[in-house]
C-alpha cells in the first residue's frame, strides 16, 4: 500500500511538472516588445504603431513598441538580437537596419542572417526632396545648380551611415556626377525638421507617415521618385528611372518584422498569422496606403525565408556598387 501511494504521489508530481513545462511553452507568455530603430514619428514607428492594437490582440499579450535610434538602426536590432531568441522581443525593421548597417558601420556586431523575417509588410516608395528655399522645381534644375557651383556641394540627409538614404544619396552623385556632402542623422523625424527648416538641401525619404502631407503643404519641394511606376498619391513626381543617366535609380523599400534567428518555428508561425491578420485590417490597411504605401500580402515563412536571402544579396550588391566600407 505504501508503495503504491508513493508511485501515485510520483505520478502527481510528474503531472504538475508537466503542466509547468507546457505552461512555459506556451507563447506569448508575457508582454511583448517591438523595437523600432529610430525615434518616434518616423515611418518605421507609423508602421508599428499602426499594427500595434490588432496585433496585440491577435496574440493576447500586450505589445509595447520601444523606439531606440542611432547607427542607422544598428543599436535597435543589436538589442533584439541580444535578447532571449523566445520571440518576446521583436524588431521593425527593413535591408536598411538589416543588411546595409553591418556593412556600414564597423562596430555593428550583427549580420542579416542573425535574424528571421516574420512578415514582410508594406513596400515604399522614396522621393527626391529638397528645402523650398532652394527655389528648384525638377531635377534637372537641381544638377544644372549643382554643376554651376562645383565648389560648393549639395548637402543631404540620411538617417546614417549605410541606410538605403545615404546609398541612394551616393548613387545619385555617382550616376549625376555631382558632389554632395552626406549629413547623417538618428531618425526621419530630425532630418526632415532639418529639411524644412533649411539646414541641409536635400534627402531622399520615404514616401509614408507624415512626409506626403509634408509635400502636400509645401513644407519641402518634391522633385522625382524613385519607384518605376508613378506614385498614387503624387502621379506628378517623375520617375527618375527615365531620365538620362540616372536609369538604375530604381529604389523601393519595404519594412517587415523579425526575431531572432534561433526563435522556434512554432512561435514564428504565430507571429507571422498575428501581424499579417493585424495588416488585412480595413482600417489599419487604409492609414497605410492613405500614405502611399502598398500593403503586401500574406506569405509563409518558409516563402519569407527566400525572399529575405535574396534582399540580402540584392542590398550587398548595390553597397558593392558603390564602394560603401565600414565607418
Amino acid at each position: 500500500m505504501k508503495l503504491s501511494k508513493f508511485l501515485t504521489g510520483l505520478l502527481v508530481i510528474g503531472s504538475v511538472v508537466a503542466m509547468g513545462v507546457a505552461r512555459a511553452q506556451v507563447y506569448p507568455s508575457k508582454p511583448i516588445t517591438m523595437v523600432v530603430p529610430y525615434p518616434a514619428g518616423g515611418p518605421s514607428d507609423f508602421l508599428a504603431r499602426k499594427l500595434q492594437p490588432d496585433a496585440a490582440a491577435k496574440l493576447g499579450q500586450t505589445l509595447i513598441i520601444e523606439n531606440i535610434g542611432g547607427a542607422g538602426g544598428a543599436i535597435g536590432l543589436g538589442k533584439v538580437v541580444s535578447a532571449p531568441a523566445d520571440g518576446h522581443m521583436l524588431a521593425l525593421a527593413s535591408p536598411m537596419e538589416l543588411v546595409l548597417a553591418p556593412l556600414a558601420i564597423k562596430g555593428v556586431r550583427y549580420t542579416p542572417e542573425d535574424f528571421k523575417l516574420v512578415a514582410q509588410v508594406q513596400m515604399t516608395s522614396t522621393v527626391l526632396a529638397v528645402r523650398s528655399s532652394l527655389n528648384v522645381k525638377t531635377v534637372e534644375e537641381l544638377l544644372a545648380m549643382a554643376r554651376k557651383n562645383p565648389g560648393k556641394p549639395l548637402s543631404y540627409g540620411s538617417v546614417g551611415p549605410g541606410s538605403l538614404y545615404h546609398l541612394i544619396g551616393e548613387k545619385f552623385s555617382q550616376l549625376a556626377k555631382i558632389e554632395m556632402l552626406h549629413v547623417p542623422y538618428k531618425g526621419i523625424a530630425p532630418l526632415l525638421t532639418d529639411l524644412m527648416g533649411g539646414q541641409i538641401d536635400m534627402a531622399f525619404l520615404p514616401l509614408s507617415g507624415s512626409i506626403p502631407q509634408t509635400l502636400v503643404d509645401g513644407k519641402v519641394q518634391g522633385l522625382a521618385v524613385t519607384s518605376r511606376a508613378p506614385h498614387p498619391l503624387f502621379p506628378q513626381f517623375p520617375s527618375m528611372t527615365m531620365m538620362k543617366g540616372l536609369e538604375p535609380m530604381e529604389f523601393d523599400i519595404w519594412a517587415g518584422v523579425q526575431v531572432h534567428k534561433n526563435t522556434p518555428d512554432s512561435v514564428v508561425n504565430t507571429m507571422n498569422k498575428a501581424i499579417y491578420l493585424a495588416a488585412e485590417n480595413p482600417e489599419v490597411r487604409k492609414a497605410l496606403e492613405g500614405t502611399g504605401n502598398v500593403v503586401l500580402p500574406s506569405r509563409t515563412p518558409a516563402e519569407l525565408a527566400r525572399t529575405y536571402q535574396s534582399e540580402i544579396e540584392r542590398y550587398r550588391a548595390i553597397a558593392k556598387s558603390i564602394g560603401l566600407q565600414p565607418q
